[in-house]
């Protein structure tokens, strides 16, 4: 006999523990080695220009074999048999390894599954869900949706390294950057140095959300 089905709602939940175990902000994609992001840029450029692999291969001056090994990412091939790729696909080197480092990391999450955050006001009802995380780059880029429950408290406290957008969702309130407030609803857009003491001062509907957007450079240990 057959074992039952799981339910759908226990599906949904192992879903989301396997996704909270990963510690990332968003459901992750393996990140592609070096070596598979220049095959596949290879690849691409390859078909874009309706070549074959073996026409490719010879116009390369390398065996079919081996081209195929490159575009599957199966070895680390030399500087110079990569030179001799990219001039048979008509374009630099540079621009193959820089179109490869461009896509190798990428985070998508879908609605409502931003893994949820603890910090500093997240006691006092505010409700923090990280929708995005990339882990390389010269900049690390936070995108929070932030909900602020039926009875949830003030607070103007917040102070850390970067700058900040708010982009009002849902709702209306008095939010303080350093010593100027500033009324805010649906469609406003609020920019500012993050170093200065800021946040929700005063609530002026019961339920609100906003996105919050943080930007600071990535310290590199």
């Amino acid at each position: 006999m057959p074992a039952p089905r799981r339910s759908t709602q226990r599906k949904r939940t192992e879903r989301k523990s396997e996704d909270l175990a990963t510690g990332s902000s968003a459901t992750p994609t393996r990140e592609l080695t070096l070596e598979e992001s220049l095959g596949a840029q290879i690849r691409g450029k390859r078909r874009k220009a309706n070549l074959t692999g073996a026409e490719l291969a010879n116009a390369a001056g390398i065996s079919l074999g081996m081209l195929s090994k490159i575009e599957n990412g199966q070895i680390s091939p030399s500087l110079t048999t990569l030179q001799s790729v990219s001039h048979a696909l008509n374009i630099s080197l540079s621009h193959l390894f820089a179109t490869a480092e461009e896509q190798r990391d990428c985070s998508f999450v879908r609605a409502g599954q931003g893994v949820s955050i603890e910090r500093r006001g997240t006691k006092a009802g505010h409700q923090y869900n990280l929708l995005g995380h990339l882990l390389s780059g010269p900049v690390v880029v936070e995108p929070y949706l932030i909900t602020l429950h039926e009875g949830a408290e003030p607070y103007v406290s917040f102070r850390h390294d970067g700058i900040e957008v708010i982009y009002m969702l849902t709702g209306h309130l008095i939010y303080r950057h350093g010593d100027q407030t500033y009324e805010m609803g649906p469609g406003d857009t609020l920019m500012f140095d993050s170093q200065a003491p800021h946040g929700p001062e005063k609530f002026l509907t019961g339920s609100i959300s906003y996105l919050s957007i943080i930007t600071y450079p990535r310290h590199v240990d």
